[in-house]
């Protein structure tokens, strides 16, 4: 069984920067970052993949912003995101999944979420 636990959310106004941390136990091959905002559905941020030399993806809206890593020695995984915008402002989530690992398209329900989310909040 794997848990995760978010950490890191907070208030920023536009352009700032926050960096989140899930700690996780267990040997998954997927572990990523999911958001949902409210009134929407849970998205991908973004995910590695560690079966395939820990390749990432990231969803179209947080390209060149969001960087995703992972610190395999402490179980961590990160997730560092600057200039971050309004429309960035959700509940954060850590997930695993042990097959199909890019959050391009991504249907949440087939990812496994242990911890309750940190909330960041992006002012303008």
């Amino acid at each position: 069984q794997v848990h995760a636990v978010e950490s890191g959310g907070g208030s920023v106004q536009a352009g700032g920067s926050l960096r989140l941390s899930c700690v996780s136990f267990g040997n998954v091959r997927c572990v990523g970052w999911f958001r949902q905002a409210p009134g929407n559905e849970r998205e991908g941020v973004a995910s590695i993949d560690q079966d395939r030399d820990d390749s990432l993806s990231y969803a179209e809206s947080v390209k060149g912003r969001f960087t995703i890593s992972m610190d395999r020695a402490n179980h961590t995984l990160y997730l560092q995101m600057n200039s971050l915008k309004a429309e960035d402002t959700a509940m954060y989530y850590c997930a695993t999944r042990r097959a199909v690992c890019s959050v391009v398209g991504a249907n949440f329900k087939y990812w496994n979420f242990r911890g309750k989310g940190t909330q960041v909040t992006v002012s303008s």
